[in-house]
């Protein structure tokens, strides 16, 4: 009877799991029809779509976001396209899980579509630059969970909706630049921090719940709507008293009002001078790279200089499904992630919060056309232990490479920690897999190119936790398209195999030289290069090699790795693949297809336990 009320209850949940699953891939086909009849009923002058009946929505498709489960469509990007005409009625709308709506800077025109109200999980709204005309809707209320809209640029005319008010989570609301009358609302919106109103036909007054903003959201409509705050600037009339047997009058002289002009205006100056010398000094302390802050933005103004071909385009290679453009990305919110051997990193975060790696090379040797040819070669690596590259620009004076963003950092942040921060505390098992996972990566691209490629700066800051927790290997097949390596200097030096520091040219065995480094300092926890008790600067190869020779090697591992039971063999084999790695000579050393495999056979035979954790049940179940 136990038997089978448990093949009952499995088989119950079986057909449970496999019902959700049919209900899944039948919501997501409805989400795949929809897109295809709005691709059906729309022009483009530009790029075709590459959303194909066979193909993956969720995968392949062309600016298509979808839920974790892969159940939903819940993005829609495809700004600058060329669409012509209007949305086609029935189509969007039915994308009732659509979160992010991205249609700007295309051709777009008509009324606003107004069957977009049943999309109300809509939290990011861009339809800027585009030829729409007419009222806007009354209802805004249906869409709740608005955060961002952005309708700038556009026709549309008539009064603001006071709907609008009801958008109690709106952050940013941009409509500048249409031809909107009327006054405008008290929109009490307690969350509301962006405002533009600009270039309209608006007139009345500023109601007081927008006074908040500075004038400039306002300009360009009628003059009524800057004078809000003029009570702030100026006191209102008084009557006249007595002051210690003196008389004051609410009205200044005509003397005191002009001095209080030239002093304003002589702050003025001073305050503008001061200013643009700020931006001059700026400029000159950041590498020569105006837009390179440590958080700021990469506008195109400031990243891109005025000197290049500005009609470069960024080339996306088959499969992302990434849907912006070069204007987009150097308007994004910009941080420095590190300053390394090729170039530097950053982390951008575009208008829907979408986060890539922006790698701006330098030092690149080669013409636009070999340029191409390695990064097709490097863009055409598909490895779940290699980090792809999804799109690259080339000009004159600029060359941009963008990658996927991985949140937890680089291996060398979480074992050596960041600046002011304290490292991560990383058991075996991770180390394993990380090493594990960096090998078949590295193995991966020594195939590519007719088995010609290296990966030519291998190091811990360019190894990253995937998905999965294996490592994940980043920054390769450089090395052929910059001038001679620099001299290596401080953490990089140690990586860098002894040949390279002569012939300043990297080959594969250079990559399973800088490989065993990694491994080493997975093994140890050391840097590289780091100083001693004494402050003295140590080789961590070096300081192995003596530790291993006078047989202490225990020495050798780190002591967070020792909390762990029945690893003593394990850490023992990786420590001979790292020996092996490291090798002097360059023939001496095994090929990375080699050490993938060994490292494979390095299995943690008990399950490894944290002391104190209790023992495994040794009976049966």
């Amino acid at each position: 009877m136990e038997n089978y009320a448990l093949h009952f209850i499995v088989g119950t949940l079986f057909l449970l799991s496999k019902f959700q699953e049919t209900v899944a891939e039948t919501v997501l086909d409805s989400d795949k029809q929809a897109l295809l009849d709005f691709a059906d009923n729309i022009h483009l002058s530009r790029r075709p779509l590459n959303w194909g009946v066979q193909t993956s929505v969720c995968k392949n498709w062309t600016g298509i976001g979808c839920s974790e489960d892969g159940s939903r469509v819940i993005s829609l990007r495809l700004p600058g396209i060329g669409i012509h005409g209007p949305i086609p009625a029935n189509t969007l709308s039915r994308l009732s899980a659509l979160q992010i709506l991205s249609l700007r800077s295309s051709g777009i025109n008509g009324t606003f579509p107004l069957d977009l109200g049943n999309l109300k999980n809509l939290s990011f709204l861009y339809l800027q630059h585009n030829n729409f005309w007419g009222p806007l809707p009354l209802e805004f209320s249906l869409w709740r969970n608005l955060t961002i809209m952005n309708l700038s640029d556009n026709g549309f005319n008539g009064s603001i909706p006071s709907s609008i008010s009801g958008l109690s989570r709106l952050v940013a609301l941009n409509l500048a630049n249409n031809s909107l009358s009327g006054e405008v609302p008290d929109l009490d919106l307690p969350n509301l921090q962006l405002l533009n109103l600009s270039y309209n036909d608006l007139s009345g007054s500023v109601p007081r719940s927008l006074q908040r903003f500075p004038k400039s959201v306002f300009l360009g409509n009628s003059e009524s709507l800057l004078d809000y705050n003029i009570s702030v600037v100026l006191a209102p009339p008084r009557e006249e008293h007595r002051s210690r047997g003196g008389r004051c009058t609410g009205k200044l002289s005509e003397k005191a009002l002009l001095g209080i002009v030239v002093a304003c205006s002589v702050l003025g100056i001073l305050g503008f001078g001061f200013v643009l010398l700020v931006c001059i000094l700026r400029r000159k302390t950041v590498d020569g790279f105006p837009g390179e802050l440590v958080k700021g933005n990469m506008s195109p103004e400031k990243a891109i200089s005025r000197g290049q071909d500005a009609s470069n385009k960024l080339v996306f290679f088959e499969g992302c499904n990434y849907a912006f453009d070069l204007e987009d990305l150097l308007r994004a919110s910009a941080e420095v992630l590190g300053k390394g051997t090729f170039g530097t990193a950053y982390k951008a975060i575009l208008e829907d919060a979408t986060m890539v790696v922006v790698k701006r090379l330098k030092d690149v040797n080669v013409g636009k056309r070999e340029f191409e040819q390695q990064m097709s070669i490097i863009g055409s690596i598909k490895h779940e232990n290699v980090t792809e590259l999804r799109a690259y620009y080339y000009s004159k004076d600029e060359k941009l490479m963008v990658y996927d963003y991985f949140s937890q950092g680089s291996i060398a942040s979480l074992l050596h920690g960041k600046p002011g921060e304290s490292k991560t505390h990383l058991d075996w098992e991770t180390r394993l897999k990380i090493a594990i996972g960096a090998a078949k990566g590295i193995a991966r691209i020594h195939t590519e190119n007719s088995g010609k490629l290296v990966h030519g700066n291998l190091k811990s800051s360019n190894i990253f936790l995937n998905p999965q927790q294996f490592g994940c290997v980043s920054d390769l097949g450089l090395s052929t398209i910059m001038s001679a390596l620099a001299p290596p200097i401080a953490r990089a030096a140690g990586y860098r195999a002894p040949e390279v520091t002569d012939t300043r040219k990297a080959a594969q065995p250079c990559d399973v030289y800088s490989f065993g480094v990694i491994l080493l300092e997975l093994l140890t926890g050391k840097s590289p290069v780091h100083t001693s008790n004494g402050d003295e600067m140590v080789h961590l190869v070096r300081w192995v090699h003596s530790v291993v020779r006078e047989e202490w090697t225990a020495e050798v591992f780190d002591v967070e790795l020792l909390r762990y039971p029945d690893i003593d063999e394990e850490l023992v084999e990786m420590l001979q693949i790292a020996m092996a790695c490291v090798a002097r000579a360059a023939e001496q050393r095994p090929k990375m297809s080699e050490v993938m495999k060994m490292l494979e056979n390095v299995r943690v035979k008990p399950e490894s336990r944290a002391p104190g954790d209790p023992e495994p049940s040794s009976g049966g179940v």
